[in-house]
């Protein structure tokens, strides 16, 4: 039985999900964004074996706690290849933008497109979706009918195409052609705002309408 606990970290109110093998009680993280000291408390609570953390992306709203969870817990920080990049950029990253000074995150292990394995007892597979950052990536868990999809797709809505690597010509592809062909009821859990799921999606996102 695998059971997902969101908690909400960042100025910019970000999703940080918590995915837990109950079997086990092993567990890995979805887009620590900061807020690490409650991120520790709900680890603690659940007395969760954290194995590992994976990054939809490589902004700072999405990234700032990995480091200080990846030290403390002694896990790998996944993401996709082309966001190493971004990770190592203040400017891509955002950092530059909207923090007091620049910060980078190295060190983090690459994934490539289709990559499939098993965390946590858990089946997962990444998804690449370009378009809010060049190395975006959704992860997908076929056996629960879960898509942790970051800032590529939220509830009716899509990711901001206007920072740098933006591109929505891009990330309305990604949606059609990767996402949109999951199974209806795909639950999507997405970076920020309520989860959502493929289906309704298909027929009601005004941003990205299925053809």
């Amino acid at each position: 039985m695998v059971k997902v606990y969101g908690i909400r970290v960042s100025l910019f109110v970000t999703n940080c999900y918590l995915v837990i093998n109950e079997e086990s009680n092993e567990g890995f993280l979805i887009d620590p964004g900061g807020n690490e000291e409650r991120i520790f408390d709900v680890l603690a609570e659940k007395e969760v074996k954290l194995v590992a953390i994976y990054l939809t992306h490589g902004h700072l709203d999405h990234m700032m706690a990995a480091e200080r969870l990846r030290e403390e817990y002694e896990v790998p920080v996944y993401c996709h290849t082309a966001e190493l990049a971004v990770l190592a950029d203040p400017v891509q990253n955002l950092t530059s933008r909207f923090l007091r000074h620049s910060y980078v995150l190295n060190g983090a292990e690459p994934l490539s497109d289709g990559a499939e394995f098993v965390t946590a007892g858990i089946r997962v597979k990444l998804i690449s979706t370009p378009g809010h950052t060049p190395g975006g990536c959704c992860y997908y868990l076929p056996e629960e009918g879960i898509l942790f999809s970051g800032d590529t797709l939220f509830y009716r809505n899509i990711g901001n195409t206007e920072f740098p690597g933006g591109s929505m010509a891009v990330l309305s592809n990604s949606i059609r052609e990767k996402l949109y062909v999951l199974p209806e009821e795909t639950t999507v859990y997405a970076g920020h705002g309520e989860e959502t799921d493929i289906g309704s999606e298909k027929r009601e996102n005004p941003f990205v309408p299925a053809i």
